[in-house]
């Protein structure tokens, strides 16, 4: 582990403007670690491959710049990892732009340990969230971390469904570790801490950045061996994640879902250019099982869009219930549509409605649209 002496030089280096990760590394092999880096004039600096800008930037580095850094670092579970450590993840050493810097809080040892992203919309179905909770619960059952993005919908979902059975999970965040985003998630935050780890690039005091989001994304898919997207519009983040698994060399799963859905369509994109498709858990397993040894259990796993029911009490099966849940079908339908499909009166139609999705039978998709979940 690197001294905090040495540390204090890493997060200067690093707070350098101008100097990214593609800068930084530049450095490293040319002048061996960042206190060597720090004590070159502008000239040694240039001949490194150095614009005069960030020759300027390095040698009017002050070593305050690090203080905020080092005052985190003195509490509890709080760790910086360096490029050159050996506890660095070595899966994430692997990518091209590796951070040379890693705040993390929590269990630095999971940082190496097998690990699958599960990665999604902001704003899912509650088939897509879910989902990502039993497939998340899954994976952490058999040994897996879930690495996900702490943000609100599929993130959210998979981290808590990887931490329901007392599972590990790693949130890769986009701000400083000073600070919990999105601030509705400080709760969650504090339970990942506790049975996992929050990790960052980004200096203490970070706050939330656009540019910041896609660039950790890679980080995501860097520290897994796999990413599974749960659901995703055609542009979104979640795509960038897979993008940046596709370059790493990584596996990437899709969950299908409705044509009718848009949050479908960036995970039927991904099929389409060679993404596997999932249906269970055990289609991700089977994949993983070559790298990283795990035993494949062959009981019952996680089935996507169709697994809500099966663990629910079924409603009473007279012919009314019967004739609706046949009228519905599997994919969205209004309300307007039963009435015409099953002959009931709208009054019956919302209240059987309403019955059969707090028993998890349907799911209630905004302005008067419902889906069924279960067979």
């Amino acid at each position: 582990m690197t001294d905090n002496n040495s540390l204090q030089a890493w997060v200067s280096l690093w707070r350098a403007p101008g100097i990214g990760c593609q800068a930084f590394h530049k450095l490293l092999a040319h002048f061996g670690d960042p206190t060597a880096v720090l004590n070159a004039n502008s000239s040694q600096l240039e001949k490194a491959g150095l614009s005069r800008k960030q020759s300027d930037a390095i040698t009017s580095i002050s070593l305050d710049a690090a203080k905020p850094d080092m005052l985190w670092l003195e509490k509890e579970d709080h760790h910086l990892i360096t490029f050159l450590d050996d506890d660095y993840p070595p899966l994430l050493k692997q990518i091209s732009a590796a951070p040379p810097l890693l705040y993390v809080h929590g269990n630095t040892q999971l940082l190496s340990d097998p690990q699958i992203a599960i990665v999604g919309s902001r704003t899912p179905t509650p088939n897509g969230a879910h989902n990502a909770f039993e497939f998340a619960k899954h994976f952490a059952n058999m040994g897996l971390c879930v690495t996900s993005g702490l943000a609100m919908g599929i993130d959210g979902e998979a981290h808590k469904g990887a931490l329901a059975d007392g599972g590990v999970t790693i949130a890769v965040t986009a701000t400083g570790l000073d600070r919990v985003y999105p601030a509705k998630h400080r709760q969650l935050a504090y339970q990942i801490v506790e049975q996992g780890a929050m990790v960052s690039e980004n200096p203490i005091g970070t706050t939330p950045r656009a540019q910041n989001f896609p660039r950790r994304n890679r980080i995501i898919s860097g520290l897994s061996h796999g990413s599974l997207v749960v659901e995703a519009a055609q542009r979104s983040g979640s795509l960038i994640t897979a993008d940046y698994a596709n370059e790493q060399g990584r596996m990437v799963f899709a969950i299908p879902g409705s044509i009718h859905n848009p949050l479908a369509r960036g995970c039927h994109k991904l099929i389409r250019q060679g993404a596997k498709l999932v249906e269970t858990a055990n289609d991700v397993m089977e994949d993983l099982a070559g790298q990283i040894d795990l035993e494949i259990l062959t009981q019952d796993t996680p089935k996507a869009d169709a697994n809500a029911a099966a663990e629910t009490p079924e409603i009473e099966r007279n012919d009314d219930n019967s004739r609706l849940l046949a009228a519905m079908g599997y994919e969205p339908v209004s309300i307007d549509q039963l009435v015409i499909q099953t002959g009931l009166t709208p009054a019956s139609l919302s209240s059987m409605l309403l019955v059969m999705e707090l028993q998890g039978l349907i799911a209630s998709n905004g302005r008067g649209s419902y889906t069924r979940l279960g067979e």
